[in-house]
């Protein structure tokens, strides 16, 4: 791990003062909220104009060496690459100075180290390749081609990517000469590159949250997904061009109003997916901060709502159509953003909308069976959708519960509780049409079909739809477990193909029902090879791939076989970073800005663990230290005066009783198989627990 913070520290800052993107207004936070050594964890750059942090040669990417400067080119086709040893994006300059004839400097991009060449990682929609022959079970890919500088003579030059060329997500940065002049030859005097990622921030490093424990590699994927959200971040007037250009690539879409708003992926799709949201907000709420960027997301679908209450699939320019699943994930990202922010304004402004949006979908439920009849059948990427699909019921069950909450909001109770009302009835036609009695988990919809999927099983843990402390949920998440690979659980419903983004529900399943050790085995499995992957960027999450261990995500569905087109950095499966904070941490807020709260951490096998975040009220931090080899254990929390909380405190990992000493005063006993719960209100707390 030690290699990874070299890395990211070895990117050279070279802007002496802060800046936002281009002339965009700075509205984001000047500084950290929580300075600590944690920060040696955070992979954001300290400041927007960079360079590289090594060079080798293409011919020997064995040799590497430091970025000092010149560099020489010599010869047609001679190359050198620069790593900038994390993820980064934006606009690169090259000054550079050549001898003899006319020729060109080129330059291709690529995330992985797999596709370092004379032509860029895929990113544009075409793919890699037109020919069917080249698609027969082939990974193949980047013939999106190189950007080139002309130069007719001898002399010093500077070349800056036009912003069209923008390039949203790389970390290798290939320069290449091509001459017809033998005697050509072109030396590089210095490569900068403009990072274009979270515009309204002047201070990339100013992070709203924080984690650390004492294990070293969850503390990289934490920041791992914190930093994949910024990246995520981007200028509204850089979206991928849409339609589809058929070679190179374009990022001028226009997004959304504002000047900042959250797309899918750094690379690609840089569009508007909100069931991409539906794990990459709660992780941006707990380590960024930046809801901006939210909001403009959600109003961008409100303002494309169809006339038939429907929402988009995906925001402009791109605004595909046709999903029930998205359609109900910009229903649960409204209620995420009103949970974290208290945006009353908001909530307002897009009330009548969603109560049209909310009609638009339970008009689906059908009798007899009282389920969701999915007519808008695009999804994630699972190979089946449409019918009673359980998956797609579980997600209405979470957008009836957070309707009632939003409604609640609104002042209007009646409307509370008959989406709870709802969300109740159909948690029992759920289980009464597609739990499989037999097999201890829930069938892919209520036929005979022997899937039994990874999403929709996941949810059910998640969202409630089983009770915690079922029997039935116990069995779910260890059947779970059957579609576990030394390298993360495949998707049934996705065969061959590892999902980060529906393993991020996973593991918050696990957690959520008390099994700790299952969920940090999943998330150090999966998330953990990636990031320790020589050929991955290191710093980021990747959008998925297959459990042969290659990229190839989705190579037969949708991606014509070609791998260089996946996204290394994909807000969607940055799961981790909520759940450590939610779950082993054990802070979450569960009432608007953190109003009301939930202290309830889980050890698994780690012995300190600290981290916090902000809300407009203030502060939420909390700490704990397991002491005496598990025969007793620490904890403090602190949170804003005038809220109140709920607090679960564990049992002793040893197993024994446990005497409970609150802010210095005796209270009361933790029993070795159970927990003890107990309101608060707001301020600093103390507990210690021994033996009783």
């Amino acid at each position: 791990m030690a290699g990874l913070g070299l890395a990211a520290l070895a990117l050279v800052p070279l802007a002496s003062s802060l800046t936002c993107w281009r002339d965009t207004n700075c509205t984001g936070p000047t500084d950290t909220a929580f300075p600590g050594p944690w920060e040696a964890n955070n992979f954001s750059p300290a400041s927007r104009t960079v360079s590289p942090a090594t060079v080798f040669s293409l011919d020997d990417t064995s040799a590497t060496t430091p970025y000092r400067g010149t560099s020489q080119l010599e010869g047609n086709g001679t190359a050198l690459v620069y790593d900038f040893g994390i993820e980064v994006g934006g606009i690169v300059t090259v000054k550079y100075s050549t001898t003899g004839g006319s020729g060109s400097l080129g330059l291709a991009f690529t995330e992985a180290r797999n596709w370092i060449g004379l032509a860029s990682d895929s990113s544009n929609g075409a793919f890699g390749s037109s020919n069917a022959s080249l698609r027969n079970n082939i990974d193949q890919g980047c013939n999106e081609g190189a950007l080139h500088d002309y130069f007719t003579s001898a002399g010093n030059h500077s070349y800056t990517m036009d912003l069209p060329h923008l390039r949203g997500g790389f970390r290798y940065l290939t320069l290449f000469l091509l001459t017809n002049s033998s005697g050509t030859a072109l030396d590089i005097n210095d490569v900068t590159l403009e990072i274009g990622f979270q515009p309204t921030w002047s201070n990339l490093r100013a992070y709203q949250g924080y984690f650390h424990s004492d294990d070293a590699e969850l503390n990289k994927i934490w920041y791992s997904g914190a930093y994949t959200l910024q990246t995520n971040n981007v200028p509204t007037d850089t979206g991928r061009w849409i339609p589809a250009l058929t070679s190179g690539w374009a990022n001028n879409g226009t997004l959304s109003n504002g000047s900042t708003v959250i797309v899918d992926g750094a690379k690609r799709d840089r569009a508007v997916w909100p069931g991409d949201m539906g794990i990459a907000v709660p992780s941006t709420f707990v380590s960024i901060g930046d809801l901006e960027s939210v909001v403009n997301a959600l109003l961008t679908m409100y303002a494309h709502q169809n006339k038939d209450g429907s929402f988009p699939e995906a925001g402009p320019p791109l605004l595909q159509q046709g999903s029930d699943t998205y359609h109900m994930w910009t229903m649960i990202g409204t209620y995420n953003y009103v949970l974290y922010t208290n945006d009353t304004a908001f909530l307002q402004h897009i009330w009548g909308q969603y109560q049209f949006a909310m009609e638009y979908v339970y008009k689906k439920v059908l009798q007899p069976d009282g389920l969701l009849n999915v007519t808008g059948t695009r999804d994630w990427a699972r190979n089946q959708q449409g019918g009673n699909n359980t998956e797609a019921n579980m997600i209405l069950y979470r957008t009836l519960i957070t309707g009632s909450s939003l409604a609640t909001w609104a002042g209007n109770s009646s409307l509370a509780s008959t989406y709870t009302a709802r969300a109740e009835t159909l948690a029992g036609n759920i289980i009464k049409n597609t739990y499989d009695t037999a097999y201890g988990a829930f069938k892919d919809n209520n036929t005979d079909t022997t899937l039994h999927p990874q999403d929709a099983n996941s949810m059910a843990l998640l969202f409630g739809v089983l009770s915690n402390t079922s029997s039935q949920a116990q069995s779910v998440s260890e059947r779970l477990t059957d579609n576990w690979t030394p390298i993360g659980a495949e998707a049934p419903e996705l065969v061959n193909n590892i999902s980060p983004f529906i393993s991020s529900f996973e593991i918050q399943g696990h957690f959520t029902i008390g099994q700790t050790d299952r969920a940090l085995d999943l998330i150090r499995r999966s998330w953990g090879w990636y990031l320790n992957n020589p050929n991955g960027t290191q710093s980021t999450v990747i959008e998925g791939y297959l459990t042969n261990g290659s990229f190839g995500y989705r190579n037969y569905r949708g991606y014509n076989y070609d791998s260089s087109y996946v996204s290394h950095a994909h807000g969607w499966s940055s799961g981790p970073t909520s759940a450590l904070t939610n779950y082993i941490l054990g802070l979450e807020v569960t009432g608007p800005a953190g109003s009301e709260w939930r202290f309830a951490p889980q050890f698994g096998d780690l012995t300190s663990v600290q981290g916090g975040f902000m809300t407009k009220l203030g502060v939420f931090q909390a700490l704990w230290n397991v002491t005496d080899g598990g025969r007793g254990y620490e904890a403090s929390w602190k949170v804003p005066e005038g809220t109140t909380g709920s607090v679960t405190l564990p049992s002793l990992p040893a197993g024994c009783d446990g005497n409970v000493t609150w802010n210095g005063r005796h209270h009361g006993r933790v029993g070795g198989r159970g927990g003890m719960k107990s309101g608060a209100g707001g301020g600093w707390h103390n507990v210690r627990v021994v033996p009783w």
